[in-house]
């Protein structure tokens, strides 16, 4: 099996090149179900997200081609409206096809979506959203099937910013007759960029990025070529890296605006930093301090997906702090590998309670999802040794050439098979 041989890194040094967000391309593939003529994404990141979200695409009957960072998409020959339930169970974006399915063909069908084992993530949200536009819904113990002869415009009221569900209810929502209004919708910037292609493709959405998204639908949408936004949690991710082993780094092809709360934190740790419109370059050459204490909260505040890694980033930091996780029930479930290494931290509910260590030592460490595998990844980067990381392919699930890019910058770090025991 595949695993991760990581040793104690140097200050790291050297430039990074961010890809294209995992969280915006797997909404943006979806909605290309909409459109009548042919899409091109550029700055697609090569994932396994993306790897499985194209299968879907092609068990619809659309066609996709990869040519370098750019993803051809030609979904004219879609004819299906269920999706294949090992597909399904491949990842949690795989619910997304609902809305984009329902709008297109008037029908769908899901069994229980996959993922990361963070929390439960209902889709108690997203089904309220179709059945306010007309859907019929029916579930089972582990299908969801939506049909509409007709969608039509409604408000729809999320009971929470739901990320996924303000997704979902504006993809089904094009394929609505009128007007539709999506109050209390997620303002990530993720959704802007959504509200982006569509509007490209020439929807008429007004509100992205705020609580009330409002969808002109029912016009045909044509193709378009368009760019997606840079990654931040990869972002965060490289920052946190070389918070957390020294140096200096240069972020290429970034998002600095969106990546304030990271920067606010890793500036009270002593980072420094110095960013254009598009690079963000950091310095750490000095002590790292604890930052204060952190709580996840939807956009604008702290993401909850680059809390794994700040955490990581602190666990050598002088003094104490707090990690306060309120988005996902189970995001801690990496908190109990890092005490493999040495890490000083007590878990109460949904907070953690970090003292930095004096010193980490190498183990063996299992990664149970994404976000908390890239904080194993950093975390081992501080360890004296070497330390072993298993189940990799959660990290490769949202990570381009995570790697490649960190070997560039000196880090010491190599993918191994490792036979099964019998």
């Amino acid at each position: 099996m595949p695993a991760l041989l990581v040793s104690k890194s140097p200050p790291l040094s050297g430039e990074v090149t961010i890809h294209g967000a995992k969280n915006s391309v797997l909404p943006i593939l979806a909605a290309t179900l909409l459109c009548r003529a042919p899409c091109v994404l550029h700055n697609c990141p090569d994932i396994l997200d993306v790897t499985h979200t194209r299968a879907i695409l092609h068990s619809l009957g659309c066609a996709s081609e990869r040519r370098g960072a750019s993803v051809y998409i030609d979904p004219r020959s879609c004819a299906g409206h269920s999706i294949p339930p090992e597909l399904a169970a491949s990842m949690r974006a795989s619910s997304l096809f609902l809305g984009a399915l329902l709008a297109r063909q008037g029908e769908a069908s899901l069994s229980l979506p996959g993922g990361c084992p963070i929390g439960a993530r209902p889709v108690d949200y997203h089904l309220l959203a179709f059945r306010a536009l007309g859907a019929e819904v029916t579930e089972t113990d582990d299908t969801i099937h939506c049909r509409a002869r007709r969608l039509t415009g409604a408000k729809i009221t999320l009971p929470g910013p739901s990320v996924g569900a303000t997704e979902n209810a504006m993809l089904a929502a094009v394929g609505a007759e009128g007007v539709t209004v999506i109050e209390n919708a997620a303002c990530e910037p993720e959704i802007v960029d959504l509200a982006g292609f569509l509007t490209a493709c020439g929807a008429k959405i007004a509100g992205a990025g705020t609580g009330r998204v409002t969808v002109k639908g029912g016009q045909p949408l044509t193709g378009a070529t368009y760019t997606i936004l840079p990654d931040r949690i990869e972002t965060a991710t490289f920052l946190c890296a070389c918070a957390a082993c020294g140096g200096t780094l240069t972020l290429r092809r970034t998002a600095p605006r969106l990546a304030e709360p990271i920067l606010n934190s890793l500036t009270e740790s002593g980072c420094r930093f110095s960013c254009t419109h598009d690079t963000i370059q950091i310095s750490r050459d000095g002590p790292l301090i604890a930052c204060r204490p952190v709580v996840s909260k939807p956009y604008p505040g702290f993401p909850t997906d680059a809390m794994p890694v700040l955490l990581a980033s602190q666990l050598r930091a002088e003094g104490q702090t707090d990690f306060t996780e309120t988005i996902f029930e189970n995001r801690f479930g990496y908190a109990r590998e890092l005490k493999k290494l040495g890490a000083q931290l007590r878990q109460d509910e949904n907070t953690v309670h970090l003292r930095g260590a004096p010193q980490l030592y190498a183990a063996q460490l299992f990664a149970e999802d994404l976000r908390g595998g890239a904080a194993l990844v950093l975390a081992a980067m501080q360890a004296e040794g070497e330390s072993t990381i298993f189940g990799v392919k959660h990290i490769e699930r949202g990570y381009d050439t995570l790697e490649a890019a960190l070997q560039s910058v000196g880090a010491r770090l190599k993918t191994v098979e490792i036979p099964k025991k019998m």
